[in-house]
């Protein structure tokens, strides 16, 4: 080989390194970026619009201002099944403290609705399709696997994630403490 093309093999290779190199420096900062946006994500609850069973859309900001349990759920998932009848009861006893349960269905509207016959779930269900995925992974779902359940503060902020079944021992104590917290502003102030 002349000394002309080592030199041109050279450059042509230092060009090729550092090309790569500037690739992922611009990879690993756009992954950052990214991750720290999606991390800025996680700490509120998004907007979000979903159908309920009737077909009527349902938006986040009806919740806003109550201490809300959402729960991404499936009718053929067995964690889903036996954690339900724990919200059905939850939502009962916590109602008049401001709490409010939602499902969003990861699932066709028959097995859905079947599903709250069965087992007498009174609280909004919705149904999610794709973007409802999108969602929980947003929340924190990083698996997208199901149950997967949310703990929202009445200013929106997240207070707890539950990643699979959640049991009464787990979940009551977050939301005693979030109502608790956040009781101040469930009161009316004292007229004078």
């Amino acid at each position: 080989m002349k000394p002309t093309q080592i030199l041109i093999v050279a450059v042509a290779g230092l060009l090729i390194g550092a090309g790569t190199g500037i690739g992922i420096k611009f990879y690993k900062e756009r992954h950052a970026s990214e991750g720290a946006a999606e991390q800025a994500a996680l700490e509120r609850l998004p907007a979000f619009a979903y159908p309920d069973l009737e077909g009527r859309t349902r938006r986040s900001d009806e919740w806003q201002g109550r201490v809300l349990v959402l729960n991404f759920w499936a009718s053929w998932c067995p964690p889903c099944r036996e954690e339900t009848p724990l919200f059905v009861a939850l939502q009962e006893e916590y109602a008049k403290q401001n709490v409010r349960f939602v499902g969003i269905a990861i699932d066709d509207a028959e097995p859905v609705r079947d599903f709250v016959d069965t087992y007498g779930v009174e609280y909004p269900i919705l149904l999610g399709d794709m973007d409802a995925i999108t969602l929980s992974r947003r929340l924190g779902n990083r698996f997208e696997g199901l149950p997967f359940t949310v703990v929202v503060a009445p200013d929106g902020r997240i207070v707890a994630r539950f990643q699979g079944g959640v049991s009464r021992q787990q979940l009551e104590p977050t939301l005693q403490q979030t109502i608790e917290r956040y009781r101040r502003s469930f009161e009316s102030p004292e007229r004078i």
